[in-house]
């Protein structure tokens, strides 16, 4: 039964890749809209799959019930900030290398919980978090040409690799919040509020140049804002079935899967400095979720051989 729940997980997990990766892929294919404008249709649409699916499991009321709505609206700040900038990169750069970009996320959440939450990290942690950043350096530096010719002179891929490692700021602050959510909120009421408060910081963006969308553009937004939300739902079940520890290396798949699309839609060709980074990055990020396994596996013998109190 374990075998098949994390089968089953794993199943979910590749899913949500997939589905992420289409949304992704539609809100590039929008060009010329606005990242606030983006954020708006992808969080607004993204709203209706995920009410079907409370309908469905009885638990709408359960979602909208809550009593932190404050720190519902920061960690809807942050994370509009980073769709936001993370938006905006797509605009700028090939799809594999925003996504790639995007991999520091889990090595900053390291450093986040270290300096917010004071959680031990340990020497192996740390050599990994120092390593992946390395191949985040790797992957961006063509791109820095901001030292060469100043601020003025930066190119829309500069300013677009920028915006992906702020949005990895931003993902990995989110993520720092989200923990401390859970432990009084549902993932359900969660995930609402995230969609709900980005719609509104998102249509806020409105005086700051929305433009009228083609019919063709209306149809990428508004699917990709239903991809988003399937996307949040099977992510979701993949953790509901098994340990985010068997599940989250999984979605290291995206690289291969974004340089297909990249290749194949996009006509981008990857870099060596995108693939020798990106090799760096996702070896560095399989290792802080070995070291994140282990060590919930060590304090939970401890836990199991300790007298009770």
């Amino acid at each position: 039964m374990l075998r098949q729940n994390a089968m089953t997980g794993i199943a979910f997990k590749l899913s949500s890749v997939c589905v992420f990766l289409g949304m992704s892929s539609l809100l590039k294919a929008s060009e010329g809209i606005p990242a606030g404008q983006l954020v708006f249709f992808r969080s607004f649409f993204a709203i209706l799959p995920i009410i079907a699916y409370l309908i469905l499991k009885g638990e709408l009321g359960v979602g909208l019930t809550t009593k932190h709505p404050l720190s519902h609206l920061l960690r809807g700040l942050v994370g509009t900030g980073g769709m936001m900038t993370g938006f905006f990169a797509l605009t700028q750069l090939p799809l594999a290398e925003a996504i790639t970009i995007s991999y520091a996320t889990p090595l900053l959440i390291v450093v986040f919980s270290a300096v917010f939450y004071h959680e031990q990290v340990r020497l192996y942690r740390w050599s990994a978090v120092l390593v992946g950043l390395v191949g985040v350096i790797i992957i961006i530096w063509p791109r820095l040409t901001v030292f060469s010719g100043g601020i003025a002179d930066m190119s829309g891929a500069t300013l677009g690799a920028a915006s992906a490692l702020v949005a990895a700021g931003f993902a990995a602050t989110a993520m720092v919040l989200v923990r401390k959510l859970v432990e009084t909120e549902r993932s359900a009421t969660i995930v609402l509020y995230f969609s709900l408060t980005s719609s509104v910081f998102g249509l806020a963006t409105l005086p700051f140049g929305w433009v009228m969308p083609t019919t063709e553009q209306f149809a990428l937004l508004i699917g990709a804002g239903i991809f988003g939300g399937i996307g949040q739902i099977l992510l979701t079940e993949s953790y509901r079935h098994a340990d985010m520890s068997v599940v989250a290396p999984f979605e290291y798949a995206s690289l291969i899967l974004s340089v297909l699309i990249g290749y194949v839609i996009f006509h981008d060709i990857p870099t060596v400095e995108m693939l020798v980074g990106g090799a760096i990055v996702v070896g560095s990020g399989l290792f802080i979720i070995y070291r994140e396994h282990k060590l919930g596996l060590e304090r939970k013998r401890a836990s199991e051989v300790s007298p009770p109190q």
